[in-house]
């Protein structure tokens, strides 16, 4: 920077901070911050529409709180007592409701309970400012809260001063809406910043509920999973991803996400599928969880909605994939290869369909979507880019996600880096150039942005949202991490070996440091970081560790919806990143918040540091204290300014 720029910027800074003393108070300020605890960091993976577990993971902060209940009454509680406290704390309103129709509430219950409270959030908030708390408060509780959490015990006279503030919440019948807001401030105080590590969507039910949470959070950011990011190309656009994402949410009976939660019409696929697919059972089509409801009608049309939509993917995606050659996916063009003797041709091998009635595949034109599919697709897909809620969520993912993250020196990602069988990292040509490990990943997430964003019909429109169909299921997908993706051979035939799906060669190296180090090397990070990501289950029921590589890298993928449960032993892993360390929770499944409020049953979650620091970590060693060293620098300049008489003072 020139002299005259570097000026010229001190004169701005000066309009913020116009005399000697203000940039002095400023850096006393901000030379006390470098010295704070760090603040706690919560890493959570593959939620998967599992709303009630992933909002309850939330509001106990994986453990945090009872912890902080744990530490300040150890001995001075019961564990009937501090469980109750915990669930005051997730639930305030469900569980006040509950202990007065159970008639267990009282003046004399609010004053203690509230003495209590104001203790754990103290502790909450002990490692940050006083500034920073304060706008963490709700306005209409901000100042008594804050006068109570700066209570002095030991000076004489004030503790009938607080005292006489419970009281009175208390007498003016305030009390409950006290502890809500208090209840409230604890939890947002007990995580300073949340990481998704991807898969928001598909499966369970809640995503959109999940999406609402994380827009209203606090501080957030989003790395991109595959099934993410084919929502943000329905929202963009993309028909092969509307098509899949209406078929997951058939598979899984979860059709309510799209029609009730964004607001989709789905009302003419029905009468399409009702029409072509009259007389066919599809019983193969029966949505997962539900097939032994064969017989209910609501679960036919389900079905037959979801073979329609299949058939009309796999139409959507050939033009997709004849569009890109370089995506090297014609192994998935299976349409064309159906014979008239009801078998398909797969790979040099010839087997029997298991479902061969397929009204819409022209056997002379397979691929081609008829005029009344045309019409049809336009009218869904007009539907999913006029859906304020679905584009408000897209714009979120896009604005807070991306497809990587460096955050206070890990590396936080979804699913892979491609990699060769040696373990060096893998050239993925796009669009005649040739990308690998970082680059790679920073091309992806632009040519995504450009892809939402471009214009109707313009070539970056169109490749970008072809990209992120590539993303759900391409063989060098970072967010895949497979081979290929099955999805013909699963629903029409019976050989189970035609439904390998093969893995990265990063996911059989996984436990090499040497591989993990130079995935590090190459984002600029040291060999000493980490890789946070999930996508995989980690298979806690068959002995596997969430711990790779000598701690290289951590996995944490759990198990949060509950169709991996069976696979993972477990009902999801979180982590924990705090000033002691890094923790481990491996939950145990989440019943019901009304179970978690009437019988004050919590997530039941072992918590397991698995590094800690030999020294407590500071605000200085995190991104934003290397953003509050840059910022100290320039004003001790401009204080040195001032004295100097460079710049007048105000």
């Amino acid at each position: 920077m020139s002299d005259d720029d570097s000026m010229r910027y001190l004169n701005l800074l000066a309009a913020q901070y116009p005399n000697t003393n203000k940039v002095c108070t400023e850096i006393i300020n901000l030379q006390a911050i470098l010295n704070l605890p760090k603040g706690t960091e919560h890493f959570i993976s593959d939620v998967h529409g599992a709303y009630e577990a992933f909002n309850h993971v939330l509001r106990n902060a994986s453990g945090v709180i009872k912890d902080y209940i744990n530490e300040i009454f150890s001995t001075s509680l019961s564990e009937t007592e501090k469980r109750q406290l915990a669930t005051l704390i997730y639930y305030p309103e469900l569980k006040l409701e509950a202990l007065r129709r159970d008639g267990e509430e009282s003046d004399n219950w609010y004053e203690i309970i509230l003495f209590r409270l104001v203790q754990v959030c103290k502790r909450a908030s002990s490692k940050y400012t006083r500034s920073k708390v304060r706008k963490a408060l709700p306005a209409e509780f901000a100042y008594i809260i804050e006068e109570l959490l700066h209570e002095e015990n030991e000076r004489a006279g004030k503790q009938e001063y607080y005292n006489e503030i419970i009281h009175t919440i208390v007498r003016l019948g305030q009390a409950g809406s006290f502890i809500a807001a208090i209840s409230n401030v604890i939890q947002r105080l007990s995580i300073d910043h949340l990481h998704i590590i991807g898969d928001i969507y598909d499966r369970g039910a809640g995503a959109s509920k999940i999406m609402d949470i994380l827009t209203n959070y606090h501080s957030v950011d989003v790395q991109w999973g595959n099934h993410d990011i084919s929502w943000i190309g329905a929202a963009s656009g993309s028909i092969a991803c509307i098509c899949n994402v209406i078929r997951v949410s058939a598979k899984y009976d979860n059709l309510a996400t799209v029609e009730e939660s964004y607001g989709i019409n789905l009302v003419p696929l029905a009468t399409y599928a009702m029409e072509h697919y009259k007389d066919d059972p599809c019983e193969r089509f029966f949505p997962e969880r539900e097939k032994s409801k064969a017989a209910d009608k609501e679960f036919a049309l389900s079905a037959k909605m979801h073979k329609a939509v299949t058939i009309l993917q796999l139409k959507a995606e050939a033009e997709v994939i004849q569009r890109n050659p370089a995506f090297h996916m014609d192994d998935m063009l299976l349409l064309d290869k159906i014979n008239h003797d009801g078998t398909v041709n797969i790979g040099g091998g010839k087997y029997r369909l298991a479902d061969n009635n397929m009204p819409t595949v022209d056997p002379y034109n397979p691929f081609a979507l008829t005029r009344e599919e045309k019409n049809l697709l336009a009218k869904i897909k007009f539907s999913f880019l006029n859906s304020q809620k679905l584009q408000e969520h897209a714009h979120f993912l896009l604005n807070k996600g991306s497809m990587y993250s460096i955050y206070n020196g890990n590396l936080l990602f979804h699913g892979c880096v491609p990699l060769n069988q040696d373990g060096t990292l893998k050239n993925v040509n796009i669009r005649g150039k040739e990308f690998s490990g970082r680059a790679l990943l920073t091309e992806l997430d632009k040519i995504v942005r450009a892809g939402f964003f471009g214009r109707e019909n313009t070539d970056e429109k169109i490749f970008g949202n072809d990209m992120m169909w590539y993303l759900w299921c391409g063989p060098d997908s970072p967010l895949y991490g497979k081979d290929k993706m099955t999805t013909f051979e699963r629903y029409f035939t019976d050989e189970k070996k035609l439904y390998a799906e093969g893995e990265d060669p990063y996911y059989k190296l996984r436990d090499d440091p040497s591989m993990c180090e130079r995935v590090l090397r190459d984002f600029g990070l040291s060999e000493k970081a980490h890789i946070i990501n999930g996508h995989v289950p980690v298979r806690v029921v068959k002995g596997e560790s969430p711990v790779k590589a000598n701690g290289r890298m951590l996995v944490i993928d759990g198990g949060f919806a509950r169709a991996y449960q069976k696979v993972t032993g477990i009902a999801g892993y979180t982590l924990i990143s705090n000033s002691h360390g890094l923790m481990f929770a491996a939950h145990e499944p989440f019943y019901s918040v009304e179970e978690a409020v009437e019988n004050e049953k919590d997530i039941v979650s072992n918590t397991e540091y698995f590094e800690r620091y030999t020294a407590r970590r500071q605000v200085g060693s995190t991104d934003i204290g290397a953003q509050l060293k840059i910022r100290l620098k320039e004003l001790e300049t401009l204080a040195l300014a001032y004295q100097k008489g460079l710049i007048k003072e105000s």
